[in-house]
């Protein structure tokens, strides 16, 4: 592209789909974002290099639209050796980082049921894997380029190395992938509060954005996520662990925090 790529891409939606487009988000890992003037649809453009991460992402939509699991449908699929684009229908509602904290806890109930229905999906039918080694070695690549982005990492952990904080996480990974292989489920794979989207009236759930990442994977993938986020709303840290507690029912489980952690830690190493 030779001019504004924004301008561009408006211009070559416009195009094919009058009514106007509005730029949602720019420019990160070379996508481009852009809303329906009417909001019923998204499109996410990229140039070459990143045609074929974009083809993931249309083929995970595309899978879980008949899932029975709420989100995006694939309405069109555009590429050439200049670039692609993706439509998708919109999700309506808001995300839930836009909630105060107490319409959060009322729907927290129908969040955590929505991600126990995804992670009860047969993960023998799904097609995608995101798995701990393949993560792993993303991680690797990431850190080995330099390219991890310090304003993702706890707070705690700003001022070390990536390097050292792989390292940290290199002697825990032979444990959790016996973990993983005993415990397989469908993860959303980048499972933060701007990623499910609540009607706020009710408030309750209504579907999961961003499929990118979604695949097989430890539970624990999307755990620690969704209640490390979810822990930068609540008013206080009783509420925090009647939280966590209520995903825990819901999944059946006792909260591993080393795995949980391990997680946590991993995920802000894998993007760049």
């Amino acid at each position: 592209m030779h001019g504004s790529p924004v301008r561009e891409w408006e211009f070559l939606l416009a195009r094919h789909h009058p009514g106007g487009w509005k730029p949602v988000t720019n420019g990160q890992s070379g996508a481009y974002v852009f809303r329906s003037a009417d909001g019923s649809r998204y499109a996410k453009c990229v140039t070459g290099e990143q045609q074929g991460l974009l083809e993931q992402e249309r083929d995970r939509v595309d899978w879980l639209s008949v899932s029975g699991i709420p989100g995006p449908e694939v309405l069109e699929w555009s590429a050439d050796a200049g670039g692609a684009y993706l439509v998708t229908s919109t999700v309506e509602g808001v995300p839930a980082d836009r909630l105060p904290a107490q319409a959060l806890w009322r729907a927290w109930p129908s969040i955590i049921e929505g991600v126990r229905g995804l992670h009860a999906l047969p993960a023998k039918e799904c097609p995608f894997s995101r798995d701990l080694a393949q993560m792993f070695a993303i991680a690797q690549n990431v850190v080995a380029r330099d390219k991890v982005n310090p304003e993702f990492l706890p707070v705690d952990q700003q001022q070390t190395r990536p390097a050292e904080l792989l390292a940290q996480l290199a002697g825990q990974v032979d444990r959790r992938l016996v973990q993983e292989a005993t415990d397989t489920v469908v993860c959303h794979g980048d499972l933060c509060l701007p990623n499910i989207i609540l009607d706020p009236v009710a408030p309750n759930f209504v579907g999961f954005i961003d499929l990118g990442r979604l695949g097989r994977a430890d539970p624990y993938a999307d755990i620690a996520l969704l209640l490390a986020n979810a822990r930068e709303i609540w008013d206080d840290e009783n509420q925090a662990i009647a939280a966590d507690d209520a995903l825990a029912g819901s999944h059946g489980i006792t909260l591993d925090t080393d795995r949980q952690r391990f997680y946590l830690h991993l995920d802000p190493l894998t993007w760049g």
